[in-house]
């Protein structure tokens, strides 16, 4: 008869308890919290916002996508105030359209393939984007961008789609021909958008973009730096 081997017995006696230790310690840590940024809701008008509800600090920017200097904001400050104040709960940013011509409007439109969840991806691509379309925006021709003018509103903008690259960037981010002539063509987006910017201009006294209001007040500032500096006074309560 084999004589019995203790030693084997506390092997396993020892990965079993560790074994155990091991489940335990996995149950013990919580799962990562997910980032404000994450978090995206529409507001009665419309917009788009994003993170914590109960933040200190509400920023809302009225911006356009024909505009240099918010594509040059969306490019340089974009990722600076997500993971700066938004992922960290302490900022709540609202995305508002101020349409300031037709291409806009096809941009603005496109903007919202996906829903609310996709919303700040593709804004980000039609702004990373802006120099290559826009270009083909410039270089128009004439009779081109008198085409633009006509018809009505979703018929104008499946034209300015396809002809200044806007359509095929889109498709490039996975979306089909269906879905961006169905965003195209919603009237209900149309009118958000419209009634956006009509709030922004008689209601806001919004003049040109981008313009940003920290909680309620006009920042005056249309560059990152400039609006950190505020954001930074708002949040210690200056």
């Amino acid at each position: 008869m084999a004589a019995f081997d203790d030693s084997s017995l506390d092997r396993r006696t020892a990965i079993l308890a560790l074994s155990g230790a091991a489940l335990t310690l996995i149950a013990a840590t919580p799962a990562k919290a997910a980032l404000w940024s994450s978090k995206v809701t529409t507001s009665p008008i419309g917009a788009h916002v994003v993170g914590n509800p109960a933040a200190k600090v509400r920023l809302v920017e009225y911006f356009s996508y024909t505009c240099h200097v918010c594509a040059d904001f969306a490019n340089l400050g974009s990722a600076p105030l997500k993971t700066q104040y938004i992922d960290r709960g302490l900022v709540l940013f609202e995305y508002r359209n101020l349409v300031r011509d037709p291409v806009d409007m096809t941009a603005a439109l496109l903007a919202r393939c996906g829903g609310p969840a996709a919303f700040a991806r593709n804004h980000q691509a039609i702004f990373t984007a802006f120099d290559t379309w826009m270009a083909k925006v410039t270089k128009a021709a004439d009779a081109q961008k008198t085409s633009w003018f006509e018809g009505t509103t979703a018929q104008r903008a499946r034209k300015i789609a396809a002809d200044t690259g806007l359509a095929a960037l889109m498709r490039a981010r996975g979306y089909t021909q269906a879905q961006l002539d169905a965003a195209l063509d919603s009237e209900v987006a149309q009118a958000e958008l419209t009634g956006m910017t009509n709030i922004g201009r008689r209601a806001d006294r919004v003049g040109g973009t981008p313009t940003f209001f920290i909680n309620g007040r006009n920042a005056e500032a249309v560059a990152w730096p400039a609006l950190k500096s505020k954001l930074d006074l708002a949040i210690k309560g200056s």
